[in-house]
């Protein structure tokens, strides 16, 4: 598996974590647990970013990873 391929398979994983993460908060009974779950996703959030970024980057870098 490429470098390329790690990073897109990381960042699909980091998609779900914040889907679930989204999810816990929306449906979490006690109130904080709500915050701390959408606080969390919040911070997967800006992890996702940077991924999206280095795929940008591996992809115009290295042309033969693009679409991959």
């Amino acid at each position: 598996m490429t470098i390329a391929s790690n990073v897109k398979q990381c960042l699909f994983t980091i998609k779900g974590i914040e889907a679930q993460l989204s999810s816990l908060a929306l449906n979490s009974l006690e109130e904080e647990a709500k915050v701390i779950f959408h606080e969390t996703s919040l911070l997967i959030g800006d992890v996702k970013k940077d991924l999206q970024y280095r795929v940008l980057e591996l992809e115009r870098h290295e042309p033969q990873y693009k679409g991959t």
